[in-house]
Parts: C-alpha cells; structure tokens; sequence
C-alpha cells in the first residue's frame, strides 16, 4: 500500500475483511471528493459512497449515501429514532472521526458514532468508500461495511 495504513486501513487488515486499496491522486480544485473518485477511479458514480456527519438532536451520526445523491437528514434522523438533523460542523466532524473532510472514512473512526448506510449499497457486489485519507478508497463487499460499521441500512439518500 502507498503510503501509511489508515485506521480504516488498519481494522479491515486486523479483521482480515477482503479489500482492495485504491489510489488517485487528488486534485484540491476539484469540487466534490466522491465525483473526483468515481472520475479517477473510472467506476459507476452510484457505487462510490460518501461519508456525512450530521447532528442528531445534538449526537454525531454518521450517513453513508452515494456522491450521485445527497444525504436526506429528514431520513436520516428517522433511522435512528431522532427528531432534527443538521449538517455537523466540519471541525466536530473531524474531531469525532479523526479525519479530514474529503477523507473521513465510515471505517476506523475515532469515537464510535451511529452509522446509516443508503439502503442502494445493496445493490452492488462491492461499493467504494474512503479508505481515510484524500485519494485514497477501499473497495469492499456492501454486507462487510454493514458488519463493520454496526450500521442501520436504511433509504436516507435525497
């Protein structure tokens, strides 16, 4: 692998969870992450999910819907038995995740917020997500993510 493990990196080797690494080298200009991957990547746009963090009634919960989507914080909040849900302040996010925007990966966060994975991640026999750094993705089997995650699954993509 180029470069250092991830944490994301890191769980899925310690939980010997069948992988691939994907690199691309990111372009600061470009205007979406998860575009960027599926652009440099060469792969389905609806395959390369993106990680969100939003504010729950005042808890962190993370959504993981497709870059061909937004994420409905309406459904989101609904998954997890919340009222209102709003974007999270990208330096909690942080924080919480110990990554940076454009690389927090679903995987390996440092505090274990709830997960909402986009019901659509079953419709694939492997989806890509940041594997916890800019430019870097990891291609995984859907039910694999789910497990690892300890996600709810559920149609939170707008």
């Amino acid at each position: 692998m180029a470069g250092k493990a991830t944490p994301a990196t890191a769980l899925l080797t310690k939980r010997n969870v069948e992988h691939k690494l994907h690199t691309y080298d990111h372009d600061p200009k470009h205007e979406s992450y998860g575009t960027e991957a599926a652009e440099a990547l060469g792969v389905e746009p609806a395959r390369v999910f993106k990680t969100l963090v939003a504010d729950v009634d005042g808890k962190l919960t993370v959504g993981v819907v497709p870059v061909t989507g937004q994420l409905d914080l309406k459904a989101l909040a609904a998954a997890v038995g919340g009222k209102r849900a709003r974007m999270a302040e990208a330096g909690a996010a942080q924080r919480a995740t110990g990554y940076v925007l454009g690389g927090i990966s679903p995987l390996g966060q440092r505090s274990r917020l709830p997960v909402v994975i986009d019901a659509s991640v079953r419709d694939f026999e492997t989806v890509f997500c940041s594997g916890g750094r800019r430019g870097l993705e990891l291609e995984l089997a859907p039910a694999d993510l789910i497990e690892l995650t300890s996600a709810t699954v559920a149609p939170i993509r707008a």
